[in-house]
């Protein structure tokens, strides 16, 4: 009789609320899935490939189009324990296109005026030295308002922890997103139980190597993933030129007072050699800037005729970030999914990502 009571204890006490879904750190396959899912049905069904459906959230809001054609939903699971800010990629909308191409950096803390007048700040890294892709800083600024809105009324409805998730350029706001909402946890302009877990699915590089630092030090306990197919080419974007200035204080810096010592032929020759490197890479590095910043703003500024152009930060260093997970091809892989030239985005879609991570991992 009082084993059959215990029993009925335990039965009652797993079948309460304490014992719902609970995020944990780590990478959780059965999470990532989920993750796809739901990134996929922003989405068509050509896009979308053959998933299995969502069946444990629930969407309780779709965004407006925000920004540069951005837009973002709102889930809520079955046991009402975890909401997630699911933020959409790119669309086949110029404007959409044009936010991954203005890609000068500024710095990772400052204002941005989307409307020419109002400042919104943002604060995505301690260290003045981190640095983020513009496009994808004025992307998330749009919708942030929006966001903390709908984080704050569900968090009072009870639900205190939330997953950010994002594919392709939605990963790459899912790290600004993840950011921004730890310094407002920090700063305590969000409550300090709020539980933040992101996964980036086929994310671009996000900003500098500093921000990197910044973003995978407050994650260091296993919050926060970067998902990457090993045959897809948008992680590796965008273009990243690194010069002298990009590094920490280095033997270079000291080259003027080293090279005293030596005679004038070595003088002249590592002078000669050492600036001309210098000069090489700071010359692509401008040219980057002027027409990934600049020439781009002019193409912006169709869509968001307010958007006051911003100060650039002199850098293009982009770096990964986020405890990587990569999916490795295999022959299998590459029998259902074969090389192609009829689309770019062969490898970047997400039937090919829920294809390598159920082989790898279930």
């Amino acid at each position: 009789m009082k084993t059959a009571i215990n029993l009925l204890f335990i039965l009652l006490a797993l079948s309460s609320p304490v014992y719902a879904q609970v995020l944990k750190p780590g990478f959780d396959t059965d999470e990532y899935i989920g993750v796809l899912q739901r990134c996929s049905m922003q989405f068509s069904k050509n896009l979308r490939g053959d998933l299995p459906k969502e069946t444990n959230f629930e969407k309780v809001y779709q965004s407006p189009n925000m920004g540069l054609h951005n837009k973002w939903d709102l889930w809520v699971n079955k046991e009402k324990t975890i909401m997630t800010v699911n933020l959409r990629g790119t669309t086949s909308d110029v404007d959409s296109w044009l936010e991954n191409f203005y890609s000068a950096m500024i710095p990772a803390t400052g204002s941005l005026k989307l409307d020419g007048i109002t400042p919104t700040e943002y604060k995505f890294a301690n260290d003045p030295k981190a640095k983020v892709h513009v496009g994808w800083t004025v992307g998330i600024c749009s919708m942030l308002p929006d966001i903390l809105e709908k984080v704050k009324l569900w968090y009072g409805k009870g639900i205190k922890q939330l997953i950010i998730e994002g594919h392709s350029q939605g990963g790459a706001l899912s790290y600004l997103l993840s950011s921004y909402l730890h310094y407002q946890v920090a700063d305590r302009k969000l409550p300090n139980d709020l539980i933040i877990k992101t996964y980036c699915s086929a994310a671009p590089k996000p900003g500098n190597l500093y921000y990197a630092y910044d973003y995978d030090n407050f994650n260091r306990a296993g919050w926060a993933f970067n998902v990457v197919n090993s045959a897809d080419w948008v992680p590796e974007m965008p273009i990243t030129i690194q010069t002298q200035h990009d590094i920490n204080k280095n033997p270079y810096d000291y080259t003027k007072e080293s090279l005293k010592k030596q005679n004038f032929i070595v003088r002249y020759y590592i002078n000669h050699i050492y600036h001309k490197m210098d000069r090489l890479t700071r010359r692509a590095q401008r040219k980057y800037e002027k027409f990934l910043g600049r020439v781009i703003y002019k193409q912006v500024r169709k869509h968001m005729e307010d958007l006051e152009q911003p100060k650039y930060a002199g850098s293009t260093n982009y770096s990964r970030a986020g405890m990587p997970i990569v999916l490795m091809p295999d022959e299998s892989y590459h029998q259902k999914f074969p090389d192609t030239s009829r689309n770019i985005f062969h490898h970047h879609l997400f039937d090919r990502y829920y294809f390598l991570v159920m082989k790898a991992y279930k």
